[in-house]
């Protein structure tokens, strides 16, 4: 095959994914939903929409075209929102190179199906598991556009095709680790999103540093929990693809969970708050289908039920925490 590598999804990690690759040393065609974004990247060398001031690479070409993007392509990146996914797949999977090596940057759990991104994109386009990377971790997109050091898991039941990606992604300021827990790797990075989300309604409520590290280790415990009972490997959960995610998503001012969280906070709706952040906050959608995995595998997620309230019950944040903290004792 050509080498060429399709991105599809030209968000803000998306097209840092695509710059990666490109400083990497692969040709990458990036598809945009929105022409007007392709077309800025073509002529500019840069996406002014979610990464301005970045300049692109000249490795990386844009299209409004799914089908031109995909076609001979031998890595196909999906970069869409997580509940768009299944629908997008459908489309595009009689495009697809039977070869393909299909990589995952999505971190979500599908609402009503409970799948991780990986199951959803085997059972929509047809695929053997091991066909299928998951790329997961601190990928905070703005900070690796900028080629600050930063590092990720090449998560993969196949070894070698595991490797395959680490390579085509490795450059001096990005370092992957590759990892057969696709399992781990995928709960961590739909989780923490969500977690995120009350890291923000609690920095917003004007809650101090003990109540945000009780958040992010009750939070990080809670995942561990659910990882456990789907199989995951407890381990993973200590790196990057857990806590290194968990952490880089809840501290950063700039991450899209924790500032959705903060309007919440403040007392916002949920429209009110998607009005106010302009991008796709994973976390929202995904409490309630992690709330429903959880429960299916009997398994306490107290602070994802409780943002699940908050988000979509209306419940006000300062309920949420009464109840969080009136939970009976357990030990640690």
């Amino acid at each position: 095959m050509s080498g060429q590598v399709a991105v599809l999804g030209a968000g803000s990690w998306g097209t840092a994914f695509a710059k990666i690759l490109a400083d990497a040393g692969r040709e990458v065609t990036l598809w945009a939903r929105r022409q007007s974004i392709a077309d800025a990247i073509r002529a500019e060398r840069s996406n002014p929409e979610y990464l301005p001031g970045v300049v692109l690479p000249e490795r990386v070409t844009a299209t409004g075209d799914p089908v031109e993007a995909i076609k001979g392509a031998e890595m196909v990146v999906l970069a869409v929102p997580s509940q768009t996914l299944r629908g997008n797949l459908a489309e595009w999977v009689e495009h697809l190179h039977p070869e393909a090596t299909l990589v995952s940057l999505m971190k979500g759990i599908e609402l009503g199906t409970t799948k991780r991104m990986s199951e959803v994109i085997v059972e929509t386009a047809g695929v053997a598991a091991d066909r299928v990377v998951v790329v997961s971790g601190p990928n905070l997109a703005p900070e690796i556009a900028a080629e600050q050091p930063a590092a990720t898991v090449v998560a993969c039941t196949d070894s070698d095709r595991a490797t395959l990606v680490q390579r085509s992604i490795t450059t001096p300021y990005f370092r992957p680790y590759t990892n057969d827990d696709v399992i781990g790797c995928e709960l961590g990075g739909a989780v923490k999103n969500v977690i995120a989300l009350a890291y923000g309604i609690a920095t917003a409520m004007g809650f101090g540093h003990n109540t945000r590290a009780m958040l992010v280790t009750r939070g990080l415990a809670e995942t561990a929990r659910l990882g456990v009972a789907l199989g995951a490997d407890p381990l993973t959960f200590a790196g990057l693809a857990g806590m290194g995610d968990l952490v880089a998503s809840c501290s950063s001012p700039s991450a899209r969970n924790r500032t959705f969280g903060e309007h919440l906070g403040r007392g916002a709706t949920l429209e009110e708050a998607r009005v106010a952040t302009r991008q796709t906050a994973e976390g929202v959608k995904s409490a309630l289908a992690i709330r429903d995995l959880a429960r299916a595998h009997g398994v306490e997620m107290p602070i994802t039920e409780q943002v699940e309230l908050v988000c979509h019950e209306g419940v006000d944040p300062r309920l949420a925490v009464q109840a969080l903290m009136s939970r009976t004792t357990k030990p640690e």
